[in-house]
């Protein structure tokens, strides 16, 4: 029992669980924008399967990591653009046209990268982000191991965390995103365009679940396979409800989920072939569920999500 809460007390666990959590929370706060407008997107898998294709792409033709960021971050925009003109415009169902997205862009990732790469026996690799040690920071007893010493990506997924929460709790912008959510009616009965507020936040939640899935080729690994995501749009999607739809207990549902993951690992260490493996992976999702469970008896859905939304009708 000592060596188990020794395990939760090192550095180097809580590191590990930053750097899993990194691309969780770009997911759900993509997921989160999207949802606070009134769509869901269940697209976010594909999305980020996409972004990490590509950002992987653009990063191994022209040996600039940002620019790979950057193209991710436009490609998940581009299928977002595609999921709203759907949802949106045409009013079609949400689930459908969410999961034909995580379909489409799923199969086009591996389509798209057939073509760039030939069959090779392994795949090619870039040069990924490095960890950024923050002067000062970084030598700070046990924290700053833990969490000043990240690659620069974790630390754009923190401040975006802050920066979301600001923008939807204090500024006007936010205020209308959250009033579409809500009331749509009410929001074009103030001036508002729900039309464009919720194309405008699909295009930005599908961004950032882009860079999600490209934070996996540039700074959690260093090449593309297209099973590499693993269901984490998925688990984004539950930490959207385990977050009740607020930014910062979305960063603090991602960490416990990468906690949870992180854990499972060196558990696996400690016990060997005592206990069995599979044992270990179904913990994280297990728990994750239990809490999910505990928050979304709580959880307050926008009123008008998953409501389409035709101008002048009530």
């Amino acid at each position: 029992m000592t060596d188990l809460l020794d395990i939760l007390l090192t550095a180097g666990l809580w590191s590990s669980t930053f750097r899993i959590a990194t691309p969780l929370i770009f997911g759900t706060l993509g997921a989160l924008l999207c949802e606070r407008a009134g769509v869901l997107n269940l697209g976010i898998e594909g999305i980020m399967t996409f972004g990490a294709m590509i950002g992987w792409l653009t990063t191994y033709l022209t040996g600039d990591l940002w620019s790979g960021v950057l193209a991710a971050a436009l490609a998940g925009a581009a299928f977002g653009l595609l999921h709203a003109v759907l949802t949106v415009t045409l009013g079609l169902s949400q689930h459908v046209a969410g999961l034909g997205i995580t379909l489409f862009a799923s199969s086009s990732s591996y389509y798209v990268f057939r073509l760039a790469v030939p069959v090779q026996g392994t795949p090619p690799t870039v040069e990924a982000f490095a960890p950024l040690a923050l002067p000062g920071l970084s030598d700070l007893p046990w924290i700053g191991p833990a969490l000043f010493t990240q690659t620069p990506l974790t630390y754009l997924a923190l401040v975006l965390v802050l920066l979301t929460a600001w923008i939807l709790a204090r500024t006007p912008l936010g205020l209308a995103v959250r009033l579409t959510g809500e009331n749509p009616h009410a929001a074009e009965a103030q001036g508002l365009d729900p039309v464009a507020l919720r194309y405008g936040a699909i295009m930005a939640g599908s961004a950032l679940m882009g860079v999600g899935g490209s934070f996996l080729t540039l700074a959690a690994f260093n090449s593309f396979f297209p099973t590499m995501v693993q269901g984490r749009g998925w688990i984004c999607i539950a930490l959207v409800v385990f977050s009740t739809w607020r930014p910062m207990r979305a960063l603090l549902g991602a960490v416990l989920f990468a906690l949870f993951d992180a854990y499972q690992l060196r558990l696996q260490a400690v016990f060997g072939k005592a206990v069995p493996y599979q044992l270990f992976l179904m913990l994280p999702y297990v728990l994750s569920i239990l809490a999910l469970v505990v928050m979304a008896r709580r959880a307050r859905v926008p009123q008008a999500l998953m409501k389409p939304y035709r101008r002048g009708e009530r």
